[in-house]
């Protein structure tokens, strides 16, 4: 997963059409912090970017992603019109990737 991530979102903002500069947000499954910030430091996206809750909640599986984001729109963070680059991953043998405008 710590290879992979990265790759795997790079590729998606590349489809997108977009830059890393055009992303807003990062979002990634809270599996791990340290995977979080590699992912961050390769894509070269600040960590402030990055919406996080593995610190409060630990490892949510499947629901990681959507709890991350349902909070972040609910603190304020993610506003209509951010551009969300997001990636899953299980076990280190699949992962995907997506790119949004949210709202």
């Amino acid at each position: 997963a710590v290879n992979e991530v990265p790759a795997v979102v790079a590729e998606a903002i590349n489809n997108a059409g977009l830059t890393v500069k055009d992303v807003d947000w990062l979002l990634l499954h809270q599996a791990n912090i340290r995977i979080m910030e590699h992912a961050a430091d390769v894509l070269d996206i600040d960590m402030d970017r990055v919406l996080r809750n593995i610190d409060e909640y630990g490892n949510t599986s499947a629901g990681s992603i959507p709890l991350a984001l349902a909070e972040a729109v609910r603190q304020g963070k993610v506003k209509k019109g951010d551009i969300i680059a997001m990636a899953g991953f299980g076990a280190g043998l699949s992962w995907g990737a997506a790119v949004i405008k949210w709202g």
